[in-house]
């Protein structure tokens, strides 16, 4: 039986970087529980937005939320109305979940520009979920995520893979494409790995998508 280990969290500390970063010994479960529950909430609010990830950093008394989306202005809104609700929102959710309320932290939002989303794994499982939920042939759905990922020249491989009951079948069962290289073994390279859901009138359906960007050393070289 093999055993499958998410891309990401293999390469943390080697190539990747951790997406909450602080320090924190005597309070690390509550400001883990906190972190876990910003960005739960702040996934679900704006997936559907063209959001790839959320990175959270703490200092003194402050809470840093960097928001990195495809579509900034939808999240922004006129003037920045949008951008103000949504922090209203999150304090809030902070302060219902926090444990010492008598400190102050101040919380902002920067949000940062997704310049290619197609050779980004989370914006592009998010697009083969929302496709899904709209009926669409998944075989189709497949193909041209795969073609759409590998036109941009930062992507040497890509592969997407779908779950559940297809096509609203009585059964559930896997397909998957895949195109050019997938070294997942080799911690040198860099893998961009996302999961998404396709919420179905006949169920649930899962998708996967990996996204081969090069060797790491590679790219050091060339900008040499």
């Amino acid at each position: 039986m093999g055993k499958k280990v998410n891309p990401l969290v293999f390469r943390l500390g080697v190539i990747e970087g951790w997406k909450s970063r602080w320090f924190q010994e005597k309070k690390y479960k509550d400001f883990l529980k906190e972190d876990h529950t910003l960005r739960g909430f702040l996934t679900g609010k704006l997936k559907k937005l063209g959001l790839e990830k959320i990175e959270i950093e703490r200092s003194a008394h402050k809470i840093l939320l960097i928001i990195h989306t495809s579509r900034p202005g939808l999240i922004i809104g006129r003037g920045g109305a949008g951008i103000e609700v949504l922090k209203n929102e999150i304090e809030k959710k902070y302060q219902a979940v926090r444990t010492d309320k008598k400190e102050k932290t101040e919380i902002k939002i920067r949000i940062e520009e997704v310049t290619k989303p197609e050779a980004n794994s989370q914006i592009v499982a998010q697009s083969a979920a929302d496709q899904l939920e709209r009926r669409l042939p998944f075989r189709r759905i497949l193909k041209q995520t795969l073609e759409k990922a590998m036109q941009n020249k930062e992507v040497k491989g890509a592969k997407i893979r779908v779950s559940g009951r297809l096509d609203g079948s009585e059964m559930s069962r896997t397909e998957w494409l895949s195109k050019g290289r997938m070294p997942l073994q080799t911690l040198r390279a860099k893998i961009d790995f996302a999961m998404a859901n396709a919420y179905c009138t006949y169920g649930v359906i899962g998708i996967k998508v990996w996204l081969y960007k090069g060797d790491v050393f590679e790219e050091k070289k060339d900008n040499e």
